[in-house]
């Protein structure tokens, strides 16, 4: 049972997270250890399922500081949790849920909605009872990511939050959007975090959370003014990854995008590690990297780095040079004698 159960912590610098993987188990004994994850990591529920006899799922937790995500893959299954076992369990907590593929029904408070994978969020609140129907689309698993929420730490008055319980809230645009986008990318690759940003990266998610909540309530004047920078700058980053090949893209054109003075959006960045500019110039470097050590993309470097704004070759390379410790022709010869 110990080889089904990764526990990765300080001492490997990457964020706090516990891994569980079914598969290492005979298949008798499966479903009941998934259960005992789920229950400890979202909240109790009487599950059935047509796979119990083997229950191929896999699911990990990871620790943000005042929130918890759970990343889960399972087969189709009906989960109900009755207000008896409500009545068991301590503690008000909201649960995000986030489907990524297969088909999501909810119903709380007379509440039902079906939620599109890829397009719709929605909350729950784990002190009422609630019915979830999940389905895997064909013989896959579906693939949920979830995220365990106190109320007291979500600024918003908890009847108005009410009314959004078990609601469709779109994930592909707006701030629900910038919302799905963080908390995929933590899930795809929690190694690349440490374990001092947990408290950071949660505290983003719960900004986005009450920003795009507010939006939809019409409440955003209730919200702090650090949640609504952290909206803010969530927007201002999103714009860049969408205009990073543009010749356009610059501080100022990234201020006039967003109705706000220059002056203002250097403000909006004080507290980060890094300025706009510098913002720019570093996603510009990264996609050049990805594209020199893409073994299909065999375009010429000066290509490369003019698709991704910049236009001299050696004021490219010297950049690169100092990012990456190599010219740009060292590293794809490298990552071309490595793949070999």
């Amino acid at each position: 049972m110990r080889e089904s159960i990764l526990a990765c912590g300080e001492a490997r610098r990457v964020l706090p997270n516990l891994v569980v993987d079914t598969t290492v188990l005979p298949p008798a004994d499966r479903f009941e250890f998934w259960y005992a994850l789920i229950a400890q990591e979202t909240a109790p529920a009487h599950i059935s399922s047509g796979h119990l006899d083997n229950f191929v799922a896999y699911a990990q937790a990871i620790d943000l500081g005042r929130v918890r995500m759970t990343s889960l893959r399972y087969p189709s299954l009906d989960s109900v949790r009755p207000a008896k076992l409500v009545r068991r369990t301590e503690g008000d907590v909201y649960q995000l849920a986030l489907p990524l593929t297969g088909r999501s029904t909810l119903i709380q408070d007379r509440t039902e909605s079906m939620l599109e994978a890829g397009n719709h969020f929605t909350l729950l609140d784990t002190a009422r009872p609630h019915v979830a129907r999940h389905s895997a689309d064909g013989p896959g698993l579906a693939h949920t990511i979830t995220v365990q929420i106190p109320h007291a730490s979500l600024p918003l008055a908890p009847d108005r939050v009410r009314r959004l319980l078990a609601t469709p809230l779109p994930s592909h645009l707006g701030v629900g959007g910038l919302l799905a986008h963080h908390l995929r990318s933590i899930a795809a690759h929690p190694e690349q975090y440490q374990p001092a940003q947990a408290e950071v990266l949660g505290g983003v998610a719960l900004d986005l959370l009450a920003a795009a909540l507010a939006q939809y309530l019409d409440v955003e004047d209730t919200l702090s003014p650090e949640a609504r920078q952290t909206a803010l700058r969530a927007r201002v980053v999103d714009f860049i990854d969408r205009h990073l090949g543009s010749d356009e893209l610059s501080p100022r054109s990234v201020a006039a995008a967003h109705h706000m003075s220059l002056r203002s959006l250097h403000r909006l960045f004080e507290g980060e590690a890094t300025t706009v500019a510098e913002l720019i110039r570093s996603k510009r470097l990264e996609q050049c990297r990805r594209d020199l050590a893409n073994p299909l993309l065999r375009q010429p470097i000066h290509a490369v780095a003019a698709r991704w704004g910049f236009r001299e070759k050696a004021h490219f390379s010297r950049l690169f040079r100092a990012r990456y410790g190599r010219s740009p022709q060292a590293y794809r010869a490298t990552v071309t004698r490595r793949d070999r």
